[in-house]
């Protein structure tokens, strides 16, 4: 027999028009579906007609044991009818699928938020594996909630009987009964997962079927539970949005697309290779599907093999890219050396995580900006772009495209595992609309005899394919003659090349930089770069709203930085630096322009929140003498467990790192 439904209300009548914005989070284990189901939500979503931002946030580990408070995996979507920017801070709903999923983002919760729980997980062993002493569900600790519980379980198990499924395999769809009744909440229609489902089990039609009956199930149990009050049926208009094509799209797909579509602006075709290592992986396996467009795509048995290939297919002609994550990119560093010496167009893109080392495989973090700028032997300089939304990374990779075949230098996109994994609406942009850069190849002679590093006006040495008749030269990691390319050891010669290469790098030309929100110049500026951008404009939004004097500016071209960013910085009485690391951009920014840049720094591996930037602006304000000025933002609790709330160190459980996220010791 089912188990009756307990409804716990606060206040029934405190919802009384439909919200701008909600925020829901999916957790429960990591082989729940969570994934899966929040990125069906957000498809449906995305349908709809609402603005969203997501957040996958899961372990690094295969599979840690089920139940665990280390194994939980979540999926948070902020969605609404206006304009969003971020995820979301704190979550309106929180499904939670077992104890230990409850306890994990319970924290995170809204007062007054709404909980969903699947009963049939509360089991005396999982409430153990989770620190719960008690239940949860019944002992009144859950009172300033809604709280929506009921077996989930037994009535997917229930839902997908006639399909002949064991209660192992049937629960395997109670991700399906959750999105079912996620559909229902927010009047989602479950035509486009039927035919999803449909798609993806083409070859198992009863599982697909099972799916679906899961799917209708969860959205029945809405319609006739006739729920009342606060948990009633919510419908969000769709935001107003310029006319055209948009899909959803993530970081790692964006970054494909905007790879693929530099390649066809510069009229080459485009040679990956790549190594797998979590968060980077993504684009290995998109633009292995993207062949059709001249892609040649290259998983090579470790980083330095992946990245000195893609540097012989730009030797050989072609616009040679690769990509990794922070320990990654420390193994490729020598043969990106090797790149700027010989001085061959090359992208490499880094999607940062949280280290060093190991580190923090599925966390986010950017603490590879010093590594970008600065991390080779030698005077090595490379220009850095960063990327500052999912969408945003389409753009930033064309430009990347562009700068290393106009400039023939490899070039470094930065982007992190937020912007990696998560998605928003992109406005499919129109091809014409971009200038193409087409590579030029050096067919003869260019001086009574040939001069293979003669350099043109921007300070870029010929492209000269391997095997034109007459044009056979030298190449090759020793310093060499600023002309002919032959080795040359002289002190002048290496003086006189190093001013080269150093001169055409700052010599780049970049856009201007411009101010997001706000006057040119004021009190506060709050400066920032990738994916801080969207809690940094909502908080400046807010700010500005109560009439305070500050500004968001957000640098897209790290380095050579923009040539009015410095005296833009002058403008303002105070700056301020949000990043998630100790403080790294911040040190670029006084070393170059000698602004009493202060920071605001977060290493947890999770984004920064929009409150916290609030609180953090505020103290400039508040009229309180020593008040404003740098920080380090504190643990958060509900993003990332700690020892004292439960957090497994690895004594109770016996999994092990995920090769994806993992590759290497």
């Amino acid at each position: 027999m089912a188990t009756a439904a307990t409804t716990t209300t606060v206040d029934p009548d405190r919802q009384t028009a439909a919200p701008e914005a909600m925020v829901v989070r999916f957790a429960g284990d990591s082989g729940d579906g969570m994934q899966l189901t929040g990125g069906q939500f957000t498809l449906s979503t995305a349908l709809a007609g609402n603005d969203l931002a997501t957040f996958p946030d899961f372990p690094a580990e295969i599979r840690a044991p089920q139940g665990t408070l280390f194994g939980v995996s979540a999926f948070q979507i902020n969605f609404g009818s206006r304009e969003i920017d971020t995820a979301g801070d704190a979550p309106d709903v929180l499904v939670a699928m077992n104890p230990a999923a409850l306890k994990t983002n319970l924290g995170a919760l809204k007062p007054g938020g709404l909980i969903i729980a699947d009963t049939g997980a509360f089991t005396k062993r999982n409430l153990e594996k989770a620190h719960y002493e008690a239940n949860p569900l019944e002992d009144g600790s859950l009172a300033k909630y809604d709280v929506l519980a009921f077996d989930i379980s037994e009535r997917t198990i229930e839902a997908v009987k006639p399909y002949g499924l064991g209660n192992k395999d049937a629960l395997r769809s109670k991700n399906m009964w959750t999105l079912g009744l996620a559909l229902w909440m927010f009047d989602r229609p479950r035509d486009p997962l039927h035919a999803w489902l449909k798609q993806k089990f083409a070859k198992a039609p009863d599982i697909a079927a099972a799916n679906i009956a899961a799917l209708d199930a969860g959205h029945a149990y809405g319609e006739t539970a006739e729920l009342s009050g606060p948990l009633r049926q919510v419908h969000i208009d769709p935001v107003d949005s310029a006319p055209g094509l948009y899909r959803t799209v993530t970081g790692a797909e964006a970054i494909s697309l905007g790879l693929v579509a530099g390649a066809q602006l510069a009229d080459l075709p485009m040679f990956f290779g790549g190594y797998p290592i979590t968060p980077a992986s993504a684009i290995l396996h998109h633009l292995a599907r993207l062949k059709e467009f001249g892609v040649t795509t290259f998983q090579a048995e470790d980083e330095i093999a992946a990245i000195c290939a893609s540097i012989g297919a730009s030797y050989a002609g072609q616009l040679g890219v690769t990509s990794s994550s922070g320990p990654g990119i420390a193994l490729k560093g020598e043969a990106m050396g090797l790149a700027i010496m010989v001085e061959l167009p090359l992208v490499i893109v880094n999607s940062q995580r949280g280290g060093p080392s190991t580190g923090l495989p599925t966390k986010t973090e950017q603490s590879d900006l010093y590594q970008a700028v600065y991390g080779r032997n030698g005077d090595a300089p490379m220009p850095v772009i960063a990327a500052r939304s999912p969408s945003d990374a389409f753009d930033c990779a064309i430009e990347a495209c562009r700068i290393a075949v106009e400039y023939m230098t490899p070039v470094m996109l930065l982007t992190d595992g937020y912007i990696a994994n998560a998605a928003e609406p992109w406005k499919v942009p129109n091809p014409d609309s971009y200038t193409p850069f087409p590579a030029e190849f050096l067919s003869e002679r260019n001086d009574d005899k040939l001069l293979p590093y003669k350099r043109d006006g921007k300070g870029a040495r010929p492209w000269i394919r391997p095997g034109t008749p007459g044009l056979m030269h030298r190449i090759g990691g020793i310093e060499k003659h600023e002309l002919t390319g032959n080795i040359d050891y002289s002190p002048d010669n290496h003086q006189r090349m190093t001013d080269l290469r150093k001169a055409k790098i700052e010599g780049i030309a970049v856009p201007d930089q411009e101010v997001c929100l706000g006057g040119t110049s004021g009190k506060l500026a709050v400066v920032g770069w990738g994916s801080t951008y969207g809690p940094i404009h909502q908080a400046v939004g807010r700010a500005r709203a109560r009439k305070m004097d500050v500004s968001h500016i957000h640098v897209r071209h790290v380095w050579p930085l923009p040539a009015n960013l410095g005296e833009l910085l002058h403008g303002f009485d105070r700056v301020l630096v949000p990043e998630m690391n100790t403080g790294q951009f911040k040190t670029v920014l006084r070393d170059q322009y000698l602004v009493d840049a202060q920071p605001l720094t977060k290493t947890s591996g999770q984004p920064f929140q929009i409150a916290e930037l609030e609180a953090a602006i505020a103290t400039y304000f508040d009229g309180r003498p020593g008040d404003a000025g740098g920080a380090v933002i504190e643990p958060n609790e509900q993003q990332l467990p700690s020892m004292e709330s439960g957090h497994d160190d690895g004594s109770l459980r016996t999994g092990t790192a995920s090769p994806q996220s993992e590759d290497r010791a």
